[in-house]
C-alpha cells in the first residue's frame, strides 16, 4: 500500500515521502513494524492460544507442558498485516499470502485438536498447499532454474524447465521445507533462530544478488526482476519472527507450535524457489534440514521396513511408564531386531533429540551450537552456489 500512496499522493504534498518507493525504506519499516507489532501484542494475546499438551515420547517436554502454543496465529497474522503495508499490490504476493495463511491455519487447527490428526492428514493437507503454492510461483508455464557448478544455454546460465517438471521439483521442495522446520521444533529457540538466520540469507540474496541487474550479470546470475519485492516481505518476516524469540527464549514463555512452524517452512520454501535455484535450500536451512529432515528419513525407512514384515518396534527403554508397552520392544526383543532396525533406534530424531539424551546436551548448548554450524555453513554453501559454475 505504502508504495502506492507515495507514488499517488505523498511525495505531492511532501519529497521526503518519496522514500516509501524504495525497496530499502520498505524492508526496514517492514521488519520494524511487524518487530514491534509482535512484541507489544504477542503477550496481549497468547493466553488466549490453546496450551501444549507434551509429548510422551520426547525429553524435555514436561517444560513446555502447559504454556501457550500456536503462537504461530499471532505472528502470521501480525506478519500478513505489516506486509500489506509496505508490500506492492500483485496478484502473484496476494496469492502467496493466501497460502502461507493456509498453512498457518492448518498448523493452528491442529494444534488446539484434542484429537491428533495423524501423520497422513498433514501430510497430506501440506502437500495440497505445496501443490498450490508452486503453480502460483510457476505462473501457469514453464520456468528457468539455475543450478550450482554448471552453466545452462539461458541468459544467466539458466535451463528451461516445463510446468510439470517445475510442479514436481517445487511441490516436493515446498513439502520437505514445511516438515523438515516442523520437526526441528522442540527445543526452545531453536527452530525459530535457525529459521531467521535463512530468511535474512535469502532476503539478502535476493535483494543484492538476484535482484539487482548488475550484481546478477556480473555473477553470471539469472536476474530476477521482483527479487526486492520478495526480500521486503521476507524482511518483514524476519522481523516478527526476532520478536518472538524474544520470549521464545529459554525458559520459554509461548510456543510457535505447527501454526509457525509450518508457517515459516512455506515462506522459506517460497524464497527458494524464487531464488531459482532449488539447491539454495543448502544456504537458507542447513541445520534444519540436517535435523528435522534425518527425522524424516528415519521415520520412512522405518514405515517401509514395517510394511515388509520386519519388527521396527523402538525399544521400551527409551520412555518412563509407556501407556502401551505393548508398542515398544521388550530388551529380549530388541536384541532379536534386524541390524538395521537396531541402528535406526540407536540415534533420536529429530538430532536436537539425540544430542540432549544420549549426548547430554542442555537446550542453550544445542540453540547455540546449532547456530555456530548453520552460521558456518551459510556463507560456505553460497559460495559454492554462486561462484563456482
Amino acid at each position: 500500500m505504502l508504495p502506492y500512496l507515495a507514488q499517488a499522493f505523498l511525495s505531492s504534498l511532501w519529497g521526503p515521502f518519496r522514500l516509501l518507493e524504495s525497496r530499502l525504506v520498505l524492508m526496514m519499516l517492514g521488519s520494524l513494524g511487524c518487530c514491534l507489532l509482535t512484541w507489544i501484542f504477542l503477550p496481549r494475546f497468547w493466553d488466549r492460544l490453546p496450551h501444549d499438551k507434551g509429548k510422551a515420547f520426547v525429553k524435555g517436554s514436561e517444560k513446555a507442558k502447559g504454556k501457550p502454543t500456536g503462537a504461530g496465529l499471532l505472528t502470521t497474522l501480525f506478519f500478513l498485516l505489516t506486509a500489506f503495508l509496505v508490500m506492492p499490490f500483485y496478484g502473484e504476493y496476494l496469492l502467496v499470502g493466501l497460502m502461507l495463511l493456509s498453512i498457518m491455519a492448518t498448523g493452528y487447527l491442529d494444534d488446539r485438536s484434542t484429537v491428533d490428526w495423524g501423520q497422513l492428514k498433514k501430510g497430506l493437507l501440506d502437500l495440497a498447499i505445496a501443490f498450490c503454492t508452486t503453480l502460483v510461483l510457476a505462473h501457469w508455464q514453464g520456468t528457468r532454474i539455475w543450478l550450482p557448478l554448471v552453466k545452462g544455454p539461458l541468459p544467466g546460465g539458466a535451463f528451461a524447465l516445463p510446468l510439470w517438471g517445475y510442479l514436481c521439483l517445487g511441490t516436493a521442495l515446498l513439502w520437505l521445507m514445511i516438515n523438515v522446520v516442523n520437526c526441528s521444533d522442540g527445543v526452545d529457540g531453536v527452530a525459530g533462530s535457525l529459521a531467521l538466520h535463512g530468511l535474512v540469507a535469502m532476503g539478502m540474496l535476493l535483494y543484492l544478488c538476484l535482484g539487482h541487474e548488475v550484481v546478477a550479470e556480473y555473477l553470471l546470475l539469472p536476474h530476477v526482476a521482483n527479487g526486492a519485492s520478495w526480500a521486503i516481505l521476507l524482511f518483514t518476516a524476519a522481523g516478527g519472527l526476532g520478536a518472538y524469540l524474544w520470549y521464545n527464549a529459554s525458559p520459554s514463555q509461548v510456543l510457535m507450535g505447527d501454526a509457525g512452524s509450518r508457517f515459516y517452512g512455506l515462506l522459506l520454501g517460497v524464497a527458494v524457489l524464487v531464488s531459482g535455484n532449488p539447491f539454495l535450500f543448502l544456504v537458507a536451512t542447513p541445520i534444519l534440514f540436517a535435523n528435522g529432515g534425518a527425522g524424516l528419513v528415519k521415520l520412512i525407512l522405518l514405515r517401509t521396513l514395517k510394511k515388509w514384515g520386519w519388527d521396527t518396534r523402538p525399544p521400551l527403554s527409551i520412555v518412563v511408564n509407556p501407556v502401551h508397552p505393548e508398542n515398544f520392544a521388550t530388551p529380549e526383543e530388541a536384541r532379536r531386531q534386524r541390524p538395521l532396525v537396531r541402528f535406526l533406534h540407536r540415534y533420536r530424531f529429530p538430532i536436537h533429540d539425540h544430542c540432549r539424551k544420549n549426548l547430554g546436551w542442555s537446550d542453550p548448548q544445542v540453540l547455540i551450537r546449532f547456530m555456530v554450524l548453520q552460521s558456518a555453513l551459510m556463507p560456505l554453501f553460497a559460495v559454492a552456489m554462486i561462484k563456482l559454475r
